[in-house]
């Protein structure tokens, strides 16, 4: 099926968006890995798998609708240096996915393109209800907690060490 070309590059961009998100989620996993925070290294392990699920979800759609990916524009990842500019860093990735989302989906919406909105929704409610309102709540358990209290509570059973 021929896809509209304006669909197929805003589908191009979200797609550069989550192959970066999941870069910089591999890196910070590997580094709460190897800082003994397991839950931190657990929970973006799977935000990373999640995102790579909302690559192929877009590679589909893209070479449905007879277009091709194409990455040549993918800037780096944002890697931090400790884990609050590390959840910073992947919490204003997360919300400039959300953006770019929500105007492709008005853009599916105004070219009848349903199918297309209809898996950009399913990734939104991924990226604005688990990705985004997760690493929200990270942030605001260090400012209530302070950053040592919660870090303790990040590295869970220190008997269980680092996987």
């Amino acid at each position: 099926m021929k896809g509209k070309k304006s669909v197929i590059s805003r589908l191009n961009k979200l797609l550069v968006g989550e192959l970066v998100a999941a870069d910089q989620y591999f890196v910070h996993s590997r580094m709460y890995r190897e800082w003994g925070l397991s839950k931190l290294y657990e929970r973006i392990e799977h935000e990373r798998q999640d995102e790579i699920g909302h690559a192929d979800l877009l590679i589909g759609r893209i070479l449905f609708l007879e277009g091709t990916p194409d990455l040549s524009k993918r800037p780096g990842p944002k890697v931090g240096k400790d884990v609050p500019s590390m959840l910073k860093a992947d919490l204003d990735l997360e919300i400039e996915v959300v953006a770019e989302l929500k105007e492709a989906i008005a853009h599916c919406e105004s070219e009848g393109d349903y199918d297309t909105r209809r898996i950009l929704g399913k990734i939104l409610e991924d990226t604005e209800q688990d990705h985004t309102l997760w690493l929200e709540q990270q942030l605001g358990l260090i400012a209530r907690m302070g950053l040592q209290n919660y870090l303790q509570s990040a590295a869970g059973d220190i008997a269980q060490g680092a996987s």
